[in-house]
This record gives structure tokens, C-alpha cells and sequence, in this order.
């Protein structure tokens, strides 16, 4: 993508100067160094498909008063989110195909003022994603060590507050965020929250993975068939597995392209790593594709209703 590029303040590193960026740029000019052409009717196709995926996601949540809980609740704040990139991805991808073709005429300005709107609702994302991410994890740790004590501790009431601050936070920091981007105390801000989120959600799995291997022993040694419960617990470590590699697969190298912008913004190798940034922006959108999938459709009741909803049975 071009001209009106998504997150344009981070495609670049602004703390090189023009003529050391250039030299930087000629001396990585090797073939594989011209980043990845990827049509926008790509990000087109995925931004609805994610749109349409996390659309019924909050019908269905909405929808099934059995769905009306904390744990839910965290979900749907995190299609919310989700369709933010996607709407963001639809409105950008849209308003460059009209110019491209030039069905739309519009001054420099105006292009400026949409690209600070969608820069303000991808970097609300980002930091509503991975906290409603962080969020989720906590509540399932929760539920598993502190199941007898769940509903008093995540009441109603928490949840709410907890949804409400995520929310509020994430304006708040993406709105500084866009404003001050040059500053690169705020992009490392941007980087900690990152790694903080990732190691916050590999302890708690690590944890988690670890009592059900330590309940996988127990009911093997006491009982000779343990089939239905080997299944469960390795079903649990296998989910825990793949929201782990999918989250670090899919957000890992847009923040090293952050990481190299603040260390290493004249260097050719980072060089040819900033040109792969549309590559990286398409692994961000298939995170709120396959968002979904892992953490709404494995549940029972909700896939149940996603049927009704599908079929328009209200």
C-alpha cells in the first residue's frame, strides 16, 4: 500500500537524517530488500472478513443471555477491538482504491486529517488488543486456580470497570501516542507494554499448562483408563499452545520493526526490514481474523448461537 499507508508514522524512522536514510536505503538496495507488494484488494478481502467474523461474534454475545458473563464480556471487547483494525483497514484500503481510480479528488489536507483518524483507531487497537488479551488470560487463570471463588472475584461490577479503563487507557495513550510519535520515549512506552503483555501471558499459560499436566499424573495414577481426562487436559495445553504462537506470530514482527526503529534506524539490514512493513500490517489483520476462531468458536453454547445468528432465528 502507498500514499495513505496505515501507521505512516512508523513506516519510517524519523530520528535518521534525510541524507544518512538515503545512503542507508542505497546501500540495502539489493532485490530483496524492496519489501513485499501486496494488492490492496488483499487487505480489502481480509478487513471484511474480520469485520464480518467479530460482527457476529458481538451479535451472538449479545444475543445469548447464557453468554452474559465477565469471561464474555472480555471477548466481545476484544472483536470490538478487533473490528477497529478492520474498520480502519476497509475505510483506508476504500478511500485508496477511489483515488487510484480516480473516482475521488482531495486535497493534501484532507488525506493528513484521514490519516491521523485511522492512525488514532489502529493504535487504539493495538493497545485495546493487547490488553483485552492480557485481560482474557487473567480471567482464565482465575478460573482455573480460583474456581470456588470465581463470581466473588470477578463480579459483574469488576468486569465492567476493568472494560471501562481498558478502554478509556487506550484513547488516552493513542491519542498521545499520535500527537507526540517523534518523541522515542512514547515508542518505547508502545515497546514495554508489548513485552510486558507477552511475558504476563506466557507466565499465566506456563502456570496453567503446568496443572494440568500436574492433574494429567494424578488421575493417571489412580486411575488405569484416564482417556477422557488425558484428552481434556492435553485439548487445554494444545489451546494455551496456539494463542501463544498465533499472538507472537501475528504482533512479533511489527514491534521489532518498532525495537529497530529506535536502535538501529540507518543500519541496511534494518533498512530492508522497514520495507516488509506492509507485510507486518497484513499479519495484524489476520490476527483479527483468526482472534475469533480461538477464542469465541471453540466455545459450545457460542458456536450454538452463532448458528442462530447466521440463520437470522432471533
Amino acid at each position: 500500500m502507498s500514499t495513505l499507508a496505515p501507521l505512516r508514522l512508523l513506516r519510517e524512522p524519523w530520528n535518521a537524517s534525510e541524507g544518512n536514510q538515503s545512503n542507508a536505503t542505497a546501500g540495502a538496495g539489493s532485490a530483496w530488500c524492496q519489501g513485499v507488494d501486496i494488492p490492496n484488494e488483499l487487505f480489502l478481502a481480509l478487513g471484511l472478513v474480520s469485520l464480518v467474523e467479530n460482527l457476529l461474534v458481538v451479535a451472538a454475545i449479545l444475543k445469548n443471555r447464557n453468554l452474559h458473563s465477565p469471561t464474555y464480556y472480555f471477548i466481545c471487547c476484544l472483536a470490538v477491538s478487533d473490528m477497529l483494525v478492520s474498520i480502519s483497514n476497509l475505510a483506508e484500503t476504500s478511500f485508496l482504491l477511489l483515488l487510484e481510480h480516480g473516482a475521488l479528488v482531495v486535497r493534501a489536507s484532507v488525506v493528513r486529517h484521514m490519516d491521523n483518524v485511522i492512525d488514532l483507531l489502529i493504535c487504539s487497537s493495538v493497545v485495546s488488543s493487547l490488553s483485552f488479551l492480557g485481560v482474557i488470560a487473567v480471567d482464565r487463570y482465575i478460573t482455573i486456580f480460583y474456581a470456588l471463588r470465581y463470581h466473588s472475584i470477578m463480579t459483574l461490577q469488576r468486569a465492567v470497570v476493568t472494560m471501562a479503563s481498558v478502554w478509556l487507557a487506550s484513547t488516552v495513550s493513542s491519542t498521545v501516542f499520535v500527537t507526540y510519535y517523534r518523541n522515542n520515549a512514547i515508542l518505547l512506552c508502545l515497546i514495554g507494554f508489548f513485552l510486558f503483555m507477552l511475558v504476563l501471558m506466557l507466565v499465566l499459560y506456563i502456570h496453567m499448562f503446568a496443572l494440568a499436566r500436574h492433574h494429567l499424573r494424578s488421575i493417571s495414577s489412580q486411575q488405569k483408563q484416564p482417556t477422557v481426562y488425558r484428552s481434556s487436559s492435553l485439548k487445554g495445553a494444545v489451546t494455551l499452545t496456539i494463542l501463544l504462537g498465533v499472538f507472537f506470530i501475528c504482533w512479533g514482527p511489527f514491534f521489532f520493526h518498532l525495537i529497530l526503529i529506535v536502535t538501529c534506524p540507518t543500519n541496511p539490514f534494518c533498512t530492508c526490514f522497514f520495507s516488509y512493513f506492509n507485510l507486518f500490517h497484513i499479519l495484524i489483520i489476520c490476527n483479527s481474523v483468526i482472534d475469533p476462531l480461538i477464542y469465541a468458536f471453540r466455545s459450545r453454547e457460542l458456536r450454538r448461537t452463532l448458528r442462530e445468528v447466521i440463520l437470522c432465528s432471533w
